[in-house]
């Protein structure tokens, strides 16, 4: 098999580590199977924004099968679970082409998400980062998501033994969105956020933090490939966000 890392676009600055990695037309997934979800998501935002045409929101949510049965997330368990289907490649981040979009609806895409959390402060930083991507100076904005998980908690499970072959699904304690962004001259720009899984107050600037700080909670390295050492660590304090 080719090494994903040669030939998927997204992943040209590294990736954390993970199970198993699924490979997209538009966008990467690390999936966890202890977790049933993904350990993190890459995309590039709208990749295709050179094409006229813009699809709808599919809305088309499906199982993902090329992961095995036992360690994959179906519809059933977010049925009256009271948690939404929360995106980690954002749909609106890829509304070029059907395809594109549809992507997205994949459950291995998915982790359960507090409504007052995924469709307010979640949804304003998805909306941020594509004001980011569309300056005229950045050349490719490049998106790491990532479900978090804290061990001196409690892991609560959406599911029960009579959804989708007895799969329970975690629900993470909190998500880490990593925005790299790669200007026209070259030149990257990284700001990394933590935000908890419920309803936040505040603004977007009140949630970043050091990039390396949120790997130790991830679990791994999120841009291992960049060249002349790692710019989330020259700095102690995180960056002034841009203008959103």
């Amino acid at each position: 098999m080719n090494n994903p890392f040669h030939i998927q676009r997204e992943l040209r600055y590294g990736a954390p580590v993970c199970d198993e990695i699924l490979i997209n037309r538009y966008y990467t997934i690390g999936y966890s199977w202890y977790f049933r979800q993904a350990k993190w998501a890459l995309e590039i935002i709208n990749r295709n924004d050179h094409l006229l045409s813009q699809a709808e929101r599919l809305n088309n949510f499906r199982s993902d099968i090329r992961i095995p049965k036992r360690f994959r997330a179906g519809l059933n368990p977010f049925h009256g679970s009271g948690y939404d289907r929360g995106h980690l490649v954002a749909s609106a981040n890829n509304n070029i082409l059907e395809v594109q979009n549809s992507e997205t609806f994949l459950m291995s895409n998915m982790s359960p998400q507090k409504p007052n959390f995924n469709r307010q402060i979640w949804k304003k930083l998805e909306e941020a980062t594509r004001t980011l991507n569309n300056d005229e100076d950045i050349f490719e904005t490049y998106v790491l998501t990532c479900p978090v998980f804290y061990f001196d908690r409690m892991i609560e499970t959406i599911g029960d033994e009579d959804d989708d072959n007895g799969i329970y699904i975690p629900i993470p304690h909190a998500f880490v969105k990593s925005v790299l962004a790669e200007d026209k001259r070259g030149k990257l720009k990284l700001w990394t956020f933590k935000m908890d899984n419920k309803e936040l107050d505040g603004d977007l600037e009140d949630y970043l933090v050091v990039t390396y700080d949120a790997e130790q909670l991830v679990g791994g390295r999120f841009w291992d490939k960049i060249s002349g050492g790692d710019i989330h660590q020259q700095k102690k304090n995180p960056r002034a966000m841009w203008d959103y």
